[in-house]
């Protein structure tokens, strides 16, 4: 029944659409909707500073906030976004069957670190993975964070029916926290910070990462936009790098822009920012991401294990094929266009 109200969902947000369905793909159309999360990342530095609407006076550009993969994806559905910044196991949803969204990733924000973790409450009793048996534990659902939770588990030799995970997004964690109603939550910066100040971390991504299951935060853009706007996304590449240089070489600069996003002092915005992993502009066309045009990087790979792991965890139908993923990696102009 929940999966057929969700179907009916997306349907009706397909049918409404608000006229925005296919503005996207109109080249005359010069909008762009974004989809922004509220974690530490260059993105948020495009936003703050106004790098894309500097690049592209002429274009309306309209940056909406969603609090988790799952309604990005949603939306994407439904036709309402162009761009967006979003998880690669939200994406590997995406490209799978049912969903099979018509997106393409073409760009990687961040490599999660200890930027992502499972926190267990003091009062809950709880020292390690293992001990979560019988326990209550939040994540938001097909999130990068839901993946690395059953990660995490399945080291541990739990399976997910041997304690309740329920689905809540990042500030409602937070208020089941204090509440006492959950023993422990995997979650993001900034409010895992909040997280840490009364729990005991178990495992971070980072540590998944290093054992074979990376998740990272990536940029996608709608195919039909890409198509219909080349110049709009090779400048918004160029916007996310130009981010990714400032946190790299200002990182002073770089947390005053997120704070001022997240609502955080710059010195906590910096704190946090130091947590995760950033490539340089240079990396992303190198064979172990997005890979230049002819020869696509390990990026489809990660993103194809990513999806097989979601099978054998029954949260998708069908794992697509390396090749399908290959065609979803948005790599036209590069390595040039960021330089």
């Amino acid at each position: 029944m929940k999966k057929l109200v969700a179907l009916l969902s997306v349907a009706f947000l397909a049918a409404c659409g608000n006229g925005a369905a296919s503005g996207g793909a109109n080249p005359e159309e010069k909008s762009i909707r974004i989809a922004y999360q509220a974690f530490p990342s260059g993105d948020l530095i495009v936003k703050n500073q106004g790098l894309l609407e500097k690049a592209l006076p002429d274009y309306k550009i309209t940056w909406t906030k969603f609090d988790s993969g799952a309604s990005i994806n949603t939306a994407f559905v439904a036709g309402s976004l162009d761009i967006a910044a979003i998880g690669s196991s939200p994406v590997a949803r995406g490209l799978s069957a049912p969903l099979n969204i018509p997106y393409q990733v073409a760009f990687v924000l961040d490599v999660a670190g200890d930027n992502e973790a499972l926190v267990a409450r003091n009062e809950s009793g709880v020292t390690d993975v293992a001990s979560l048996r019988g326990k209550k534990v939040a994540t938001p659902f097909a999130s990068t964070a839901h993946y690395s939770l059953l990660a995490a588990l399945e080291k541990a030799g739990l399976k997910e029916s041997d304690l309740t995970i329920v689905d809540l997004e990042p500030q409602d964690i937070l208020a089941a926290w204090t509440r006492g109603d959950i023993d422990a939550a995997y979650s993001w910066l900034p409010s895992l910070d909040e997280l840490k100040k009364t729990g005991k971390v178990l495992i971070t991504s980072r540590e998944l990462a290093a054992g074979g299951k990376p998740t990272l935060d990536l940029g996608v853009v709608s195919t039909a936009f890409a198509t219909a706007h080349p110049e709009a996304v090779d400048a918004w590449r160029k916007a996310e790098a130009q981010a990714l240089t400032v946190i790299a070489t200002d990182p002073d600069a770089a947390g005053k822009a997120v704070g001022a996003e997240l609502n955080l002092s710059a010195d906590d915005a910096k704190a946090q920012l130091s947590q995760g992993v950033f490539l340089k502009p240079a990396d992303l066309s190198s064979p172990e991401w997005l890979g230049t045009e002819g020869a696509p990087g390990k990026l489809a790979d990660n993103l194809v294990s990513a999806a097989e792991f979601l099978k054998s965890q029954q949260k998708i139908d069908a794992v697509p094929a390396l090749a399908d993923v290959q065609k979803a990696i948005y790599v036209k102009g590069l390595p040039g266009v960021l330089s």
